[in-house]
């Protein structure tokens, strides 16, 4: 039965169907997929999936530099609309703004498209500021319990400044979280615009993980179709399994160019529009993004 389930996330095949591939009643693989999927979980996510610590922060950090050139970086947030099929007298609680019937997952990545945190099970209509906002990796790292490494300077500058998420313009700005200029007070090759290649360039690698789960596990091209609670369990599952894949063997780098080409030619219309009630910038938040745009401009091998 392993292997229904496996071929279920693999190529999203209905449950009547896998049922008649073994033989088994409809309302027993509804139960055993998703009992399949929780286990997976439970059982590995302490390896592949362990809660960061302040040293594997650091190593984060120093990986984002080496391959992106981006410092002090511990990981890059973005968020992504899971299928489901419409809930049971939930009104448009998960009716999101693309016209579908979803589920929130927001993830922290690492520079090798692994997953560090996620946050599975959000409503459909929510942006992602606003579920940042009621997300435990938040509240975790807001009151100390996520011990984040303390300021260090940047390197070729004398700037100090605090190790950060980064995320789009959907997210709120904080001084451990950093978002882009707004393209209206940027002009092509200021410090601003530098500052937001840069960006960009560095957290393309949450975009190139939400493509490689899309690709390997066919099940997120379609509606999942049990409740909400299992629909979680198998995007967490999902989320993991991807994350052995990527212990066991690299991306094939074709398919990560393919990645990077969709997020470049994006359109600014599918990005997420945030809600000013979640995007308040505090003056900290405003000056770590302007300490780590200094350093763009300040060092020699990162001007543009």
């Amino acid at each position: 039965m392993k292997q229904g389930v496996e071929w279920y996330l693999a190529t999203g095949i209905q449950f009547r169907q896998l049922a008649f591939s073994f033989r088994i009643s409809k309302s027993a693989i509804s139960t055993i997929v998703p009992q399949v999927c929780k286990a997976i979980w439970t059982q590995l996510v302490r390896k592949h999936m362990p809660e960061p610590s302040e040293d594997s922060f650091k190593n984060i950090a120093q990986c984002f530099w080496d391959r992106w050139q981006f410092p002090n970086c511990i990981g890059c947030i973005d968020g992504k609309h899971i299928r489901i099929i419409k809930p049971k007298k939930s009104g448009s609680m998960y009716y999101n703004y693309k016209s579908f019937f979803s589920i929130g997952l927001l993830a922290v990545t690492d520079p090798n498209y692994k997953f560090v945190m996620i946050n599975v099970g959000s409503y459909g209509k929510d942006n992602d500021a606003g579920v940042f906002e009621e997300c435990p990796f938040r509240i975790a790292i807001e009151q100390g319990r996520l011990k984040i490494p303390k300021e260090q300077v940047l390197p070729g500058s004398n700037i100090i400044a605090p190790y950060v998420l980064l995320g789009d313009a959907a997210i709120p700005l904080k001084k451990y979280l950093l978002r882009p200029f707004p393209e209206k007070s940027t002009v092509k090759g200021d410090a601003k615009d530098n500052y937001n290649y840069r960006l960009s360039r560095a957290r393309m690698v949450v975009e190139c993980s939400f493509g490689s789960i899309t690709s390997k596990f066919r099940i997120l091209h379609k509606s999942i179709e049990t409740n909400v609670t299992n629909a979680v369990h198998i995007v967490k599952a999902i989320c993991l399994l991807h994350n052995i894949i990527r212990y066991l063997e690299s991306i094939n780098e074709n398919e990560l160019m393919s990645f990077r080409k969709t997020y470049q030619n994006m359109s600014q219309t599918q990005r997420h529009n945030s809600q000013r009630r979640y995007n308040a910038t505090s003056r900290a938040a405003a000056q770590a993004r302007e300490n780590f745009k200094l350093c763009f401009v300040q060092h020699p091998l990162l001007r543009m």
